[in-house]
């Protein structure tokens, strides 16, 4: 029998999310949230990009989704700019006793060591009285930073340090919110964007890099950062906006887990808005952007991952990768046992959302 879903956010993310769930045998779709005041009653398949029509029209509000009685819920809202809405959202489906996968709020795929205890258990005493389990995944904080360095790590007979790394051109990618309010492009460089606060790189890693180090039975130290930042030479345009010259165009940060005064294990993002910036900045395995893991050890592993679409460039095919790790990831989190669930206590998801003919997929 289909397991009943209900959907909440329809952004980059959530409009491929939606269109798993509705495309999928394997989910009867139940009802949409949204938070644009233009997207209320508008049909799902229609916010899905879908040419079909379900009869389902989109809300506002999660007690009305709540009404139509789903056994779980994808959350896809935007959780980078508001962090407590977004737990408290998914404390309220718990309590409700409906399960939570979703991309966001990101803190809670991995929250132990980095959120306080006090915000942990409110989360988890949702869960218990809910019955209900929740997992938070996607690709970067995701499977590009948990789930691929430590199947590799599990091979090694010794590790020295784990790095992960984004390498990526984002001129294509249309975000307004995070290209330009959370990730400060466009900025001048005297102003210091949300991202880039003290310790917001951490609170927004610091989760994937407990939980590698928690894989790896390490006890980590303590966790820096930093960031380098490069200017546009000349203004130009992205697909979220202008770039004015002067405007913030390339950034490089790393987040490090630290023993004593060594960087075991590091995630590390590259992000150019032009292809000639940055020239003797790490260069992605394709054109466009990739993603790569290594592994200093015995032995050593240097691992390209290029995710490529039939129907975008790099940063679609990511944003595909993230929804499906999402969507083929519920019937695993509604047998799960309730609490938060992450990659190292959920059973390995292998079933795509549909195996399909090769001709169907011209």
């Amino acid at each position: 029998m289909p397991i009943r879903v209900a959907h909440v956010g329809t952004g980059n993310v959530g409009r491929l999310a939606l269109a798993g769930l509705i495309e999928s045998p394997d989910y009867t779709v139940t009802g949409v949230c949204v938070s644009s005041p233009e997207k209320l009653g508008r049909d799902a398949g229609d916010l899905a990009g879908l040419e079909v029509t379900t009869g389902i029209a989109a809300v506002g509000d999660l007690d009305d989704l709540l009404a139509t009685d789903p056994e779980c819920v994808v959350y896809c809202a935007m959780g980078d700019t508001r962090l407590k809405e977004a737990i408290e959202d998914c404390r309220r489906l718990l309590a409700a006793g409906v399960n939570v996968v979703g991309s966001a709020p990101g803190m809670l795929q991995y929250p132990w060591n980095a959120l306080p205890p006090k915000y942990i258990a409110r989360v988890e005493d949702a869960a218990e009285q809910g019955d209900s389990s929740l997992f938070i995944t996607g690709v970067d904080p995701g499977f590009a930073n948990d789930l691929l360095p430590l199947a590799l790590t599990g091979t090694c007979q010794t590790v020295e340090q784990v790095r992960c790394l984004e390498i990526a051109d984002y001129a294509t990618y249309d975000g307004a919110t995070v290209m330009f309010d959370v990730m400060g492009f466009g900025q001048p460089l005297d102003e210091v964007p949300m991202l880039l606060q003290p310790g917001i790189l951490s609170l927004a890693w610091g989760p994937a890099i407990q939980q590698l180090a928690s894989g790896l039975g390490l006890t980590l130290d303590a966790i820096t950062e930093d960031y380098e930042r490069v200017a546009a030479p000349t203004g130009f345009d992205i697909a979220a906006g202008r770039i004015p010259e002067g405007g913030l165009a390339a950034l490089r940060f790393q987040v490090r887990g630290m023993v004593a005064d060594r960087p075991v294990i590091v995630v590390e993002h590259i992000t150019r808005l032009r292809e000639d910036l940055c020239p003797d900045w790490p260069r992605p395995a394709q054109e466009g952007g990739s993603y790569r893991v290594e592994i200093v050890g015995e032995p050593s592993y240097h691992v390209d991952i290029c995710p490529t679409s039939r129907n975008g460039d790099h940063n679609h095919a990511a944003i595909v990768a993230a929804a499906g790790r999402i969507v083929n990831a519920i019937p695993t989190v509604v047998a799960a046992p309730s609490g938060i669930r992450t990659m190292l206590d959920l059973p390995l998801v292998t079933r795509p959302g549909r195996f399909v003919e090769a001709a169907a997929r011209v």
